[in-house]
């Protein structure tokens, strides 16, 4: 089949791009996971507000050996954006439903090998394969070339990355699986005002708050914390990163992004809960940055005292909240 370039936003231009500023560089945690930060960053580009999506956060849980690896629910994307999100069945050659689906006004979010990802230069690029999502809005076979959303912002990738990012034999091959990908479909695109959206968010707010956790979950991740501490300390500092990526990290993330939507929906009384989400946050990158120097100097934290303040700022917000929502 031969391919031809296609662009769903084809005025975005990488070396220009403002990120949205929940991603930020004063932000405590800059990047949150690969998942929502894609999701961030596309609507922002669509000129919608991505702060709106913000209210399942407050269901966030600890799974006993990760913290919710939180995303947006495709049905509060519809519900405040009219934005809609289907399962690719990849069952061809990547690149050919790329180009076709960007051809249609269609966005590609796909599974990709940040070893290939230039924009992940002084981590994973070309030094190690790590698995995450990126989202595909420019497709330029000729020139081998892919404009794309991931982390923190847009990002353009040519040459060799691109041809390792779309091989050109269909799955299954023999010895690969496809890679998982989702059509974002825009066609029913809507941009509501602002306060048709605050108020959309804030009735997700309140259904979301019957999902949070039934006891305080800060708790049950200082018992496993403790547990852990030994195998992750014999085992080194690349298995630190990714327990630390899969615990504090998405707990940090996910209380500041809660934190800042509290704030956005204008309303006094919910947003009193967000000091006590900002001193979670605060407190997992604290942890974060003093479980490494543990690590890599091979002794033991105590880390009590930052699990007592993060249990009790987890469970005055979460009261608050109760109370006012």
């Amino acid at each position: 089949m031969a391919l031809t370039g296609a662009a769903v936003l084809p005025a975005l231009d990488a070396t220009v791009y403002a990120r949205h500023p929940l991603h930020a560089e004063d932000r405590v945690w800059v990047e949150k996971n690969c998942y929502v930060d894609i999701w961030i960053e596309l609507l922002h580009a669509l000129g919608l507000d991505p702060t709106a999506v913000m209210p399942f956060l407050v269901a966030l849980d600890f799974l006993d050996d990760q913290w919710t690896f939180f995303k947006p629910p495709h049905g509060d994307l519809f519900d405040l954006y009219g934005v809609e999100v289907e399962e690719l069945n990849v069952w061809r050659p990547l690149a050919e439903h790329v180009a076709e689906h960007l051809a249609r006004g269609r966005f590609v979010s796909t599974e990709a090998d940040a070893f290939y990802l230039p924009d992940t230069a002084g981590t994973d690029y070309r030094t190690q394969h790590t698995k995450t999502t990126i989202v595909a809005q420019a497709f330029d076979p000729e020139h081998r070339r892919l404009g794309y959303f991931h982390n923190a912002g847009y990002f353009t990738l040519e040459g060799e990355d691109f041809d390792r990012l779309f091989p050109v034999a269909a799955p299954p091959d023999g010895d690969r699986l496809p890679l998982y990908a989702e059509l974002v479909i825009v066609a029913r695109l809507v941009s509501r005002s602002p306060e048709e959206l605050k108020a959309r968010s804030r009735a997700l707010l309140r259904r979301h708050l019957a999902r949070r956790p039934v006891d305080n979950p800060v708790h049950r991740f200082a018992t496993r914390f403790d547990q852990d501490l030994p195998r992750v300390t014999e085992a080194g500092l690349a298995f630190y990163h990714a327990w630390a990526f899969a615990t504090v990290r998405q707990l940090g993330a996910a209380f500041e992004l809660l934190a800042a939507h509290l704030r956005w929906l204008d309303d006094p009384a919910l947003a009193e809960a967000a000091p006590a989400f900002d001193r979670v946050s605060a407190a997992a990158k604290v942890l974060i940055l003093k479980a490494a120097r543990a690590v890599n100097g091979r002794r033991p934290l105590d880390g009590k005292a930052l699990f007592d303040e993060m249990a009790s700022a987890w469970q005055s917000g979460m009261d608050t909240l109760s109370e006012r929502a």
